[in-house]
């Protein structure tokens, strides 16, 4: 049984900071290079073994609810104690986010969390896709709580 958000810890693990920064550094490449970025997805075992899942079949929403799924499943079929049982994990995908005047700006978004933690979500605006040298990006901002997987 998963613990409750308010039994939850709040922050990070130094773990899931470098998982989810990994994560985000490989995304971002792909958009400097102006390659298709699927939702990405990565998760951590409790043995430190990553699996990656690059989740493509269909569009973001159905592909995000389909890697949100696969870390629920992860979970669900191993016991806790199993070295191999999910501990973290981080999903990228591209999105957009409205400034105050509700203009939109792409965003490359990010949602990670960890066994016992609270999970969250950031993003970090993008411009000029396929730009390579000339891309930019700026540093990940937070985007709230959200629901944990784990």
């Amino acid at each position: 049984m998963s613990p409750s958000s308010a039994e939850r810890q709040e922050g990070m693990s130094p773990e899931l900071d470098s998982l989810g920064a990994t994560l985000a550094g490989d995304a971002l490449n792909l958009l400097a290079d102006g390659r298709d970025l699927n939702v990405l997805l990565v998760v951590q075992a409790c043995n430190g073994a990553v699996t990656s899942y690059d989740v493509s079949d269909d569009g973001v929403e159905a592909c995000l609810m389909g890697a949100r799924e696969t870390v629920r499943s992860l979970a669900a079929d191993a016991d806790a104690h199993d070295p191999k049982a999910p501990v973290r994990y981080a999903i990228a995908y591209e999105g957009a986010v409205a400034d105050d005047d509700g203009s939109y700006h792409d965003a490359l978004m990010l949602e990670f969390g960890e066994r016992g933690y609270r999970a969250y979500s950031a993003y970090s605006l993008v411009a000029g896709r396929g730009a390579h040298e000339d891309f930019q990006w700026s540093d990940p901002a937070p985007a709230g709580e959200i629901e944990p997987l784990l």
